[in-house]
């Protein structure tokens, strides 16, 4: 002891010092394991001898870790909350009466350590100090582990960026476990219950984030109150957004908060729906996607920018108050297109004219924007239509913006209307914001429709479910039709059909009854999508 003692004092790396002999095989497996325990349970990334209490980074860790494992939110960890951190880290609950004598060691060496019968952060933090001191550090590297975090304790990169494999023309989606755990982080946040997140409450979510992962431009890509705090339903946009377009953003950010703990998952990328190719949706003439992106495309000055900031439900006075540096080139928001639930993605793309990239041109519908009260305006959408969308299968529309102001004759060969008419377009839709309510949301659920259903011809110009369209298409959908159908299946095509049946009379006059159902229906059908056209 009076050789070791001031070595180890003057090397604090020394963790243990085992004195064996080989010859007599005195503390050799001692020696192994505590040679195992240095590498893969070191002391010091955790703590520091000479000030006797955790390290910086392992305190910062482990206050991560409580705050992930706080469910409620309310700054203490219950028996349930410590039940489900036990059985997340080492795969067992602990009984009751071991449950009482932890909180027991806590309160009689740090009474603050223990509120409302729950385990407080300084109690959490002081219970694996006290690990530590015993030697009992492997805990805490447990503990660490099982959250991601690595030997510097910084969280792995394989944990966040798990492998998710996106193929070309499919999308990502987040799938409803993800929109559910997403939820419960967002009333775990929501103190004052106003269903929106104000500027304290943001920043508590993203407590356990290294960086503040959402500026000012957010604001103005999703719903936001009156106060301009982000709405729910704006939260959640912001997710799909991220989702959508970065989808290694996204799983790292789920990564921060934790989701494959809490929700039990072998990683992030399992919250992660990846669509299949668009051109099955098209072949198929149906589509499982809840995404749809709009690129927006107009000149300079059309109108793109407010058209966007409509979506969200602001008109031009509300418009005027977005500071020019936190403007945002993208808007999401839910539309609904025929009882679905669907989000739409709005793309301001910049109006340079010769420099449009793929990323500009992918797209599920086309929205080219011009001014009526600009003859130059129409030029320019013309010009992007015929040179990158008049021999693709994208839909498009034309926006007739600024519909408020007196409409003035547009400077080419023809007019919008016959522009459209010629391409086989829906005709220019008007469209302002500069209302004294919010802006009206139809022509986005118009948008959403087209990109829904691309490959229809006859495509529903209005949005209030009464159209002859749209009765059609509830008819064609609807149960009752769905049963008549399979029922005459059964019984003209698919019947075995006898020398008896065919002498049957009984047997022709149901043949000739389904045969006249579906006439009737179709001629009936086809006469109402004319009048619509």
């Amino acid at each position: 002891m009076e050789t070791i003692l001031p070595i180890m004092n003057q090397y604090s790396e020394i963790e243990t010092c085992v004195e064996c002999s080989a010859k007599n095989l005195k503390n050799i497996s001692e020696l192994f394991y505590y040679a195992q325990k240095a590498v893969l349970h070191p002391t010091g990334p955790l703590y520091c001898p000479e000030k006797k209490d955790m390290k910086p980074l392992c305190v910062k860790a482990l206050t991560r870790i409580f705050k992930v494992s706080d469910l409620d939110n309310d700054g203490v960890l219950n028996d349930n909350e410590l039940n489900f951190f036990q059985r997340t880290c080492f795969n067992s609950p602990l009984q009751p009466h071991a449950l009482e004598d932890v909180k027991n060691v806590v309160r009689k060496n740090l009474p603050e350590g223990v509120s409302d019968n729950g385990l407080t952060l300084k109690g959490f933090l002081f219970l694996h100090t006290l690990f530590i001191q015993r030697g009992r550090h492997e805990t805490t590297w447990t503990v660490l582990r099982r959250f991601g975090y690595d030997d510097d304790l910084e969280l792995n990169q394989d944990f966040l960026f798990p492998s998710l494999k996106v193929p070309p023309d499919c999308t990502t989606e987040l799938n409803h476990n993800t929109y559910l755990f997403l939820q419960s982080i967002f009333d775990k946040h929501d103190k004052d219950r106003d269903c929106a997140l104000s500027p304290e409450e943001l920043k508590d979510l993203f407590d356990v984030f290294p960086y503040m992962p959402w500026g000012a431009d957010v604001n103005n890509t999703v719903c936001t109150n009156d106060q301009g705090w982000i709405t729910y339903q704006g939260y959640l946009s912001q997710w799909t957004l991220t989702t959508y377009l970065d989808v290694q953003r996204c799983l790292e950010y789920l990564g921060y908060l934790g989701y494959s703990i809490i929700a039990e998952q072998e990683s992030q990328a399992a919250g992660i729906t990846v669509t299949r190719d668009k051109k099955i949706d098209l072949q198929k003439k149906q589509t499982q996607r809840n995404v749809f992106r709009c690129n927006v495309f107009g000149d300079m000055g059309s109108g793109k920018s407010g058209f966007l900031q409509a979506f969200l439900g602001r008109n031009l006075t509300r418009q005027k108050t977005i500071k020019e540096e936190h403007r945002s080139y993208y808007a999401i928001s839910t539309t609904y297109v025929y009882g679905q639930e669907k989000y739409l993605l709005l793309h301001e793309v910049f109006p340079d004219f010769d420099y449009l990239t793929d990323a500009d041109l992918a797209c599920d519908i086309v929205c080219l924007v011009y001014d009526v009260s600009n003859p130059y305006s129409f030029e320019y959408c013309a010009n992007v239509f015929k040179q990158y969308f008049m021999d693709s299968k994208t839909p498009c529309m034309m926006i007739a913006a600024k519909s408020d102001l007196p409409e003035l004759k547009q400077m080419y060969s023809c007019s919008p209307l016959e522009f459209c008419r010629r391409h086989r377009m829906p005709p220019p839709q008007s469209f302002t914001c500069n209302t004294a309510a919010e802006p009206s949301r139809d022509i986005y659920t118009k948008l959403t429709t087209m990109a829904m259903y691309p490959h229809a011809r006859l495509r529903c110009m209005c949005t209030c479910n009464r159209c002859t369209f749209c009765l059609c298409q509830n008819f064609l959908n609807s149960e009752l039709l769905q049963t008549v159908r399979a029922k005459l299946y059964a019984v003209v095509l698919r019947r075995h059909v006898t020398q008896e049946d065919l002498k049957s009379s009984t047997f022709w006059l149901k043949a000739s009854i389904g045969a006249s159902v579906f006439a009737v229906v179709g001629i009936a059908m086809y006469r109402l999508l004319l009048k619509t056209r």
